[in-house]
């Protein structure tokens, strides 16, 4: 299958929230410091791009920066924590056909508690009740689970589809980008169980895409348990990471930042092709943290359709057969 480039851009690691997962907040970029319209605009043309953080909408200029990726992208999805509604509601009356990401960690307690944001679960709500009243439709919750708000992970997703939105899930790891190397699920047994029920829930639903996320969700129980990734990852191949500072990164998931080059000094063609990026393909096919995220997990489901489409039908098989009992 011919592979398609798909990129995440990083446009600022400040953040109003304080949450246990990520210590970005604690070492943000300065706004002088962070790469503006002339850099993007040296982006080649993707499938898809998402904008992430930080938290994007703390920049003022995010609305230029959205008109200008337009054109390099099909597709634009932004992660946002939900807090700065108004800038939300304005950037997507502009531009309606935007994806957002909202993470919620869960319900109040847990998700302020998590976040460290008192009154961030209103606020996440508000917005969200704004968007549903708009209309929008490429909408979606971001949890990532953690032995605090496993108990809340069914729920969630329940909450999501009673909007109608998409529900994406991750778990807690460690990396440069998080500049965190103590996170760990404690309770291993109950989390994986967790996701076990959601797995469920997701294989009684009539859609396709949901019987897919639900193998996803089985990668990310295979991750929990400490075992090799079921598909390669092929990110610096078909995929890549820019960040506040203008350097171009196979991932963002290395104990150690590994640049393949810097878009402010270097033209696109000159990093991609370059000897520094082989040395990061290099070592991306050598990485031993296996990691089981969104943006490098759905494009090797692509790429290898036969092993997951082996699961999701024996498994939806399964599960009709026990609704049946």
């Amino acid at each position: 299958m011919k592979h398609k480039l798909h990129g995440s851009v990083i446009v600022t690691y400040r953040c109003n929230a304080k949450c246990n997962m990520c210590d970005v907040w604690q070492q943000p970029s300065r706004p002088e410091e962070e790469v503006g319209l002339d850099v993007y605009d040296k982006l080649p043309s993707m499938f898809f791009l998402n904008i992430t953080g930080g938290e994007p909408f703390i920049r003022k200029d995010l609305p230029e920066i959205v008109a200008l990726l337009r054109r390099k992208a099909k597709r634009i999805v932004i992660n946002t924590n939900g807090f700065f509604t108004d800038r939300i509601i304005d950037l997507c009356t502009r531009f309606p056909d935007l994806g957002l990401r909202i993470s919620l960690e869960g319900f109040k307690e847990t998700n302020d508690a998590i976040r460290g944001m008192p009154g961030g679960f209103e606020r996440t709500e508000r917005t969200l009740l704004k968007l549903h009243e708009m209309g929008l439709k490429d909408i979606g919750f971001n949890m990532t689970v953690q032995d605090m708000n496993a108990k809340d992970l069914v729920g969630v997703y329940e909450k999501a589809e009673g909007f109608g939105y998409e529900f994406a899930t991750s778990v807690v790891h460690n990396s440069h980008y998080f500049c965190k190397t103590t996170n760990r699920i404690h309770n291993k047994a109950m989390v994986i169980k967790e996701f076990e029920r959601l797995i469920d829930k997701l294989l009684s639903a009539n859609k396709l895409k949901h019987w897919f996320r639900a193998y996803f969700n089985y990668g990310l129980i295979n991750y929990i348990k400490g075992n090799p990734r079921f598909l390669p990852c092929e990110m610096g191949q078909d995929g890549f990471f820019l960040d506040p500072y203008g350097d171009i990164l196979a991932c963002n998931g290395m104990d150690a930042k590994m640049p393949m080059g810097n878009l402010k000094d270097q033209t696109w063609a000159e990093i991609w092709n370059g000897s520094e990026a082989a040395k990061v393909r290099a070592a991306v096919k050598v990485c031993q943290k296996n990691c089981w995220m969104i943006g490098s997990a759905a494009p090797a489901i692509w790429h290898h359709p036969i092993k997951p489409a082996m699961w999701v039908a024996k498994n939806k098989l399964r599960s009709v057969f026990v609704a049946k009992r």
